[in-house]
């Protein structure tokens, strides 16, 4: 069955493009949740733990604000009148479409965000299917766009680059790497840990020099993720493409948003971006970088 199935996408692209775009798209969905969620379950997390060693010290939350949540449990239901969503009303980004953007039961509006991220998740599984064609490491490459949109959206929103998507995508990028599949292992080990020690350097650097933390410690994991698996040649033009994206995006919120210089920017998107970029033509942006130095 597998064999067939790899077959026709081999023989027909438009099929195996088609059923990517699709796939993707209904993991968009799924990547909404994630991104609504999965900050919301670490703050319970934590609220417990807190009130398991702290006891008394730690005031105790309304009942509404310590219910169980999961990424499955409970069901979707509308922000403004608690309408349960049926199943033809997730599907992604036509539901939206057919609703015109609103709730069906209160007409409240439902955020562009939704469709948004789903569209957004389509179109770069699109980008890696494109790229590396009907092979196992579409597979995985396609596995880590979709955590680093995950990972992306949730740094934009908490400043916070969850262990529980970063750490095991760190582990797949060595295991994949065991037999080379992007690059030799020893370079997957060592840009592991270059990737770390070089945000780390920084942030210990910065904090000496004016005791304030430049950036957050899942940062450095998310530099180990690339490093894992691109290996550590690509690192430098990674930080080099983030750093001047960062500082575009930042400069222009001081002068158009009126962000103030001490307010916190979340570095997290800039690597998730550059990182992608890299690992599908940092090769080529590499050589013609080098190429133009030269000159």
């Amino acid at each position: 069955m597998l064999e067939n199935t790899i077959s026709a996408f081999e023989q027909f692209p438009w099929f195996y493009l088609g059923t990517v775009f699709v796939f993707s798209l209904m993991v968009g969905s799924f990547l909404n949740v994630v991104i609504y969620r999965l900050p919301k379950m670490m703050e319970l997390g934590w609220y417990t733990e807190c009130r398991e060693f702290l006891k008394d010290e730690v005031p105790e939350k309304p009942t509404r604000d310590i219910t169980p949540i999961s990424l499955s449990k409970p069901d979707s239901t509308c922000p403004h009148c608690g309408h349960n969503i049926r199943f033809y009303e997730n599907i992604p980004v036509v539901s939206w479409l057919m609703l015109r953007g609103k709730c069906s039961s209160c007409k409240s509006p439902i955020s562009k965000r939704y469709p948004t991220i789903e569209l957004t998740t389509a179109l770069l599984g699109l980008v890696v299917a494109h790229h590396f064609g009907v092979s196992l490491t579409a597979v995985f490459v396609l596995l880590l766009t979709f955590a680093l949109i995950a990972l992306t959206m949730i740094d934009l929103d908490h400043m916070l680059l969850p262990d529980q998507i970063t750490l095991p995508f760190v582990w797949l990028g060595l295991i994949i790497n065991l037999n080379g599949t992007i690059v030799p292992i020893e370079d997957a080990v060592i840009g592991a840990i270059a990737g770390y020690m070089s945000l780390f350097s920084v942030f210990w650097l910065f904090k000496l020099l004016t005791g304030k933390e430049g950036m957050g410690y899942g940062d450095f994991k998310l530099m180990a993720l690339f490093g894992a698996w691109m290996g550590w040649q690509l690192l430098p033009l990674l930080i080099l493409m983030a750093s001047l994206v960062g500082a575009i995006v930042g400069i222009s919120l001081m002068l158009f948003k009126n962000h103030q210089r001490d307010q916190a920017i979340p570095f997290g998107p800039y690597l998730a971006v550059a990182g992608w970029v890299c690992l599908l033509w940092g090769n080529s942006i590499w050589q013609w970088y080098l190429a133009k130095l030269a000159l």
